[in-house]
């Protein structure tokens, strides 16, 4: 039957930290903060704190932690993009690129097939995963920012891995999701599903000793732990066995790449710091925040405001066809943020009817997986992380190598795969997102800082195109003057300019606002289910205070470090 067997969790970590249940929310004088989708990754952030180490070496506890208890979202077979802040004077801001790359031997036709795109190919199995990125940036983050060894980092998420993790509701979810792909794969089936092939019973106990072997190789050599020698070379093997084309070179050559992130001036003394590209997102809150500050939304009743919000969503996520990969094209990062272009957008919004996307210059739109994962530490020197990691589809590309636990992803899925062609809306798919190789895949992930002198927030969420819109509803809270519970919880609406639809969750509108909507142009689609999972920071500056908000959907818990008295 696999590592699944019944039984309560154990190799809790830290237990003397953990309270009963998780917490939506933590307040309070705390000397670091802590914001998770998972309990056990959590405590394992807060050990790493308590054991003297800063918000970098929690993010590396985290994300392995993470890589161990959420295999439906991230993993050392995918990766994601850190937003760091340096505490100091005058704070340092990095963004760490940590994407996976095409393999090297990937082309702009490699998921057609007699000239059409085939989606299954770049969806399930391992000609569908790039080069993982998140173990290099482990070891970066370790290497260059953190203050304890790679080896303590990645003791609590060892340990997990090796004495299991209990399966909950969200696990069972995404399995069933993803269940016909998992079975395909006999090594995916036997590690992830019970000894029947189906999706395992809630509190069974996931262990993972090939995991744990291939990070206790990575606490002990580093980024050659992964990258080159044994483990390297059963990646290849298994993945060209099945079908795959990753070369040793292509895991020799994986490079992290630390960028400079979006820096978009705010009112009232505030700076948005938020990713670049390869990510849409960060240009895209720059746009919609910057054409909100330009409309009266803060006064506006619900329905004024939900307009505004789309209205400007529509524009910011049109403008996503221009971007890819600023290692391979050019993106016009100056001229989609210039103040002129951006008060040309807010002055074509018509504050009653709705634009239809048809009306707007065409541009590209994309498909993105929506199921990746988030988390924010602050620690006592004011040192933040916000980081969003990602395999892509609920357990990538079902594909999972012989040997080494890596369960792989299915980023490729992210490129463009028909730039010759035409898209699901009947559009020409984005040249600058072509499939190429070593080229990273356009992305929604959106870590985000927002600054003052006063404040400093942290915020982010998985959910593939709707990160973007996400992200920026909860900072319209945080601008209203909203208490930090409230940020991860607001109701949640989605416009990405096409297709030309306000998709919302369950309850999101009244039936007389969604008749007010449809009244002003705008179509809706209820989803019938909730998504994204939210995590937030908040520190008052001021106050010396810290807030720590978990998103309800989820499971996760947010907590703080108490200063010890």
């Amino acid at each position: 039957m696999g590592r699944l067997v019944r039984g309560a969790c154990r190799g809790a970590l830290l237990a003397t930290l953990l309270l009963l249940g998780g917490v939506a929310q933590a307040a309070g004088p705390g000397r670091a903060a802590v914001a998770t989708p998972h309990p056990s990754a959590t405590v394992a952030g807060l050990e790493t704190l308590a054991q003297g180490g800063n918000a970098f070496d929690a993010a590396v506890a985290i994300a392995a932690a993470l890589a161990v208890a959420e295999p439906y979202g991230s993993g050392l077979g995918g990766g994601g993009f850190f937003l760091l802040r340096q505490a100091g004077d005058k704070p340092g801001y990095r963004f760490l690129d940590a994407r996976e790359r095409a393999p090297l031997a990937a082309h702009a036709k490699l998921y057609l097939r007699d000239g059409k795109p085939d989606p299954a190919l770049s969806l399930d199995g391992p000609l569908a995963a790039a080069i993982p990125g998140l173990p290099a940036a482990l070891a970066d983050l370790a290497g260059h920012y953190g203050r304890l060894p790679l080896a303590d980092s990645l003791t609590p998420a060892i340990r997990l891995a090796r004495d299991g993790i209990s399966v909950d509701r969200i696990y069972r979810e995404r399995a069933g999701f993803r269940l016909a792909a998992m079975r395909d794969d006999p090594e995916t089936a036997r590690l992830f599903l019970d000894h029947k092939g189906e999706v395992p019973e809630e509190f069974s106990l996931l262990r993972q000793p090939e995991l744990a072997n291939t990070l206790e190789r990575m606490a002990r050599y580093g980024k050659a732990g992964f990258y080159s020698g044994p483990v390297a070379e059963k990646l290849v093997k298994g993945v060209n066995a099945a079908g795959g084309i990753w070369s040793l070179e292509d895991l020799d050559r994986y490079r992290t790449v630390e960028r400079e992130p979006i820096r978009f001036p705010l009112a009232e003394g505030r700076e948005l710091i938020s990713a670049p590209p390869p990510s849409a997102g960060g240009i895209a809150l720059a746009q919609s925040l910057a054409m909100l500050q330009q409309l009266p939304w803060r006064e506006a009743d619900r329905v004024q405001r939900t307009h505004y919000v789309v209205e400007a969503l529509r524009r910011a996520y049109r403008d996503r066809g221009l971007l890819g990969d600023p290692d391979f094209v050019a993106i016009p990062t100056a001229r989609l943020l210039d103040a002129s272009y951006l008060k040309q957008l807010a002055q074509g919004i018509d504050p009653r009817r709705a634009t239809p996307s048809s009306a707007l210059p065409p541009s590209p739109t994309w498909r993105e997986g929506d199921h990746t994962t988030h988390f924010a530490v602050i620690d006592k020197d004011g040192n933040a992380v916000a980081a969003t990691l990602s395999i892509n589809l609920p357990f990538g590309a079902a594909f999972t190598v012989p040997g080494t636990g890596v369960l792989l992803n299915d980023e490729m899925d992210d490129f463009a795969a028909n730039p010759q062609g035409a898209n699901a809306y009947g559009l020409a798919a984005s040249q600058a997102n072509a499939v190429g190789s070593g080229k990273r895949p356009l992305s929604s992930m959106s870590p985000t800082f927002i600054e003052s002198a006063s404040e400093f927030t942290a915020f982010g969420t998985p959910g593939g195109s709707r990160i973007p819109s996400m992200v920026l509803l909860s900072v319209l809270e945080y601008l209203d003057g909203q208490p930090v519970s409230r940020w991860p919880a607001v109701a949640r609406y989605h416009h990405q300019y096409l297709p030309d639809v306000i998709e919302h969750e369950p309850g999101a509108f009244s039936s007389d606002e969604s008749a007010e909507l449809r009244a002003r142009g705008h179509a809706l689609k209820p989803l019938g289910r909730n998504y994204g999972n939210q995590q937030v920071l908040y520190w008052n500056k001021e106050k010396g205070s810290l807030e720590a908000a978990s998103d309800p959907r989820g499971v996760g818990r947010a907590d703080l470090l108490e200063e010890p008295r």
